[in-house]
């Protein structure tokens, strides 16, 4: 009887039990258990040659920790026969039954985007009421403005990248021009020395004989 009375109490306390509202009495009653379970922690390590490892984050993230032995060890250990136990598990029919639920719900969402995608193709529409009718305009309207959107963005896009390439091009050709005067300018510049140069040189020379007579005519006589 007192069993079953303690038994009973003790259901009633982790009913009962709910968190500390008073951050005082929450961090001192932390405090306490921790270091408690600390201590258990430790004294079952050496008492029954157990393997034990302990994590505890606080409320504000500090971290206390205790290892009989390597911790990542142990926490490795403890994957691998998490991971063991996880594969060995034989599939039960409930999971089973599940799967197979889950499929089937899967096939019927897959057939109404199907229907649906026909039907905004224009496939199909001949059974449809008013209201499907007007919603399927919505989507179509939706969409159209989706794509003019995105159309209209990309305009934007490609109209700044030729704005860009046109300035590119006319600071190329700006350099070009520049360049090419200042050749011309070269260019002449030399073409005017060696004509100066030659003018020097080859000079050409000549006599040019003149006669000056004055009077009249002189005829041979017979």
């Amino acid at each position: 009887m007192w069993k079953l009375n303690k038994e009973k109490e003790m259901v009633r306390g982790k009913t009962q039990m709910k968190r500390i509202e008073n951050a005082t009495s929450r961090q001192v009653t932390f405090s306490k258990r921790r270091n408690g379970l600390l201590k258990k922690a430790f004294e079952l390590s050496v008492l029954c040659d157990a393997e034990v490892s302990l994590i505890i984050f606080s409320p504000k993230g500090k971290l206390y920790e205790f290892a009989s032995s390597n911790m990542q060890d142990t926490v490795d250990r403890y994957l691998r026969h998490t991971k063991d136990r996880v594969s060995s598990k034989p599939v039960s029919e409930e999971n089973m039954q599940h799967f197979k639920h889950e499929a089937a719900n899967m096939m019927k969402k897959i057939e109404q985007l199907e229907a649906s995608k026909r039907k905004l193709l224009g496939e199909g529409i001949g059974t449809c009421s008013i209201d499907e009718l007007q919603q399927i305009e919505q989507q179509l309207e939706k969409s159209v403005k989706c794509v003019r959107a995105r159309k209209n963005q990309v305009f934007k896009e490609q109209s700044e990248q030729l704005k860009q390439k046109e300035k590119a091009l006319a600071a190329e050709n700006e350099k070009l021009a520049e360049k090419w005067g200042s050749l011309e300018i070269e260019f002449w510049s030399n073409k005017n020395q060696e004509s100066g140069r030659g003018g020097e040189d080859s000079s050409p020379s000549f006599e040019v004989e003149t006669q000056l007579f004055i009077g009249l005519p002189c005829y041979s006589r017979k």
